[in-house]
């Protein structure tokens, strides 16, 4: 097969291309044949490398995975060469006790396509039959390589951490991201009263109001912090949806009602944050970790897109041969949603067997 691989952190020139052995399915796992692949900050953090973290390098990049089955390990009898599939970028052992109780993601051995084990930044990978789920209707390869890392992340941000409830209030980082364009969405559905959103670009404040925010916050000319106070009446907002960390942080407390809860999956504006402590336990603030979520909750989301509740953003796509420009245009934070790297023309229709 064809495809990147990264044997040394580094620049772009990083992502090696080449051609590898074809990975071989194993019992209970799956070929896939690659017809897209989305783009995360992730796959920068394994080429750049990570302070204090290791990386089971080589590896091929690439988390969120659509395409079509193309071989069958053993024990695998329910799918057929040719359906088409979308992957879930979480991998778990199957038999713990988390797992067992549907918390796959705090299993002792969870890992994510493209950080822990190959992922889809090459035309085959290879997964446990667990993790496919088939491709929802009406989207191409394409769009349904922009849903299961970033929608499981938001919803399980919202939903299961955060319990966002009707007419509450929340406010959203970064509007063009893929993951908050996720989080607007699931938001709305939840059933959010108002929806803010920040930005530094006009245009992505109302791309973003377009998809459900309510409250547009331009932070190059606004406080963020004053302006969801405002848009509140003085009370503040519910929830604070972040995956910016860094000198943000400690303002979007401020943001925060009394018994609000910060939910954060990340920190690409920087790992360390001051803490207001004060503010923390007079206000019985929480503050939320969360990383990805289970397959049961993806299985869950998938059919709010076949009918058009749920809707992936696909800002650019790339063929795989690219992807070093790909991956340069998301560091730059040039684009509203998801870049996607496509295969074999990706992009297009989605073929279905016969009597499906």
């Amino acid at each position: 097969m064809k495809g990147f691989r990264i044997a040394a952190h580094g620049g772009p020139e990083a992502l090696a291309w080449g051609d590898w052995p074809d990975p071989v399915p194993g019992p209970g796992q799956v070929r896939v044949a690659v017809r897209a692949c989305g783009v995360n900050h992730l796959d920068l953090w394994l080429r750049n490398g990570v302070p204090g973290h290791r990386f089971p390098l080589p590896l091929v990049p690439g988390s969120e995975v659509a395409g079509t089955v193309e071989a069958l390990g053993p024990g695998v009898e329910d799918l057929a060469p040719g359906d088409p599939v979308l992957v879930g970028a979480g991998v778990s052992c199957g038999d713990c006790v988390r797992c067992l109780a549907g918390q796959d993601w705090l299993c002792p051995r969870y890992g994510l396509l493209g950080e822990h084990r190959d992922g889809g930044y090459a035309e085959l990978v290879v997964v446990p039959r667990r993790n496919l789920f088939p491709l929802p209707r009406g989207l191409s390869f394409a769009q349904a390589a922009a849903t299961p890392l970033v929608f499981l992340t938001a919803w399980h941000m919202l939903a299961a951490r955060a319990e966002l409830a009707p007419h509450e209030d929340v406010l959203l980082h970064a509007a063009g991201s893929g993951v908050t364009t996720a989080g607007i969405q699931i938001a709305r559905l939840l059933g959010a009263r108002r929806i803010l959103v920040t930005s530094s670009s006009a245009e992505k404040l109302e791309r973003a109001r377009a998809l459900g925010a309510t409250h547009l916050i331009d932070v190059t000319t606004t406080d963020f912090a004053r302006a969801a106070r405002e848009a509140t009446g003085g009370r503040g907002v519910d929830v604070v949806f972040d995956h910016l960390g860094g000198e943000t942080f400690e303002r979007s407390l401020k943001c925060l009602a009394w018994g609000g809860r910060l939910v954060t999956c990340g920190a690409t504006a920087g790992a360390s944050a001051g803490l207001p402590l004060r503010a923390v336990f007079f206000k019985s603030l929480s503050i939320l970790g969360s990383t990805m979520g289970s397959n049961a909750e993806l299985a869950r989301l998938l059919p709010w897109f076949e009918t058009g509740a749920l809707r992936p953003v696909v800002a650019r796509t790339f063929p795989l041969e690219e992807a070093p420009a790909a991956q340069e245009l998301l560091a730059a934070r040039g684009v509203f949603g998801k870049i996607v790297l496509t295969v074999g023309g990706g992009g297009a229709e989605v073929p279905r067997p016969k009597g499906d």
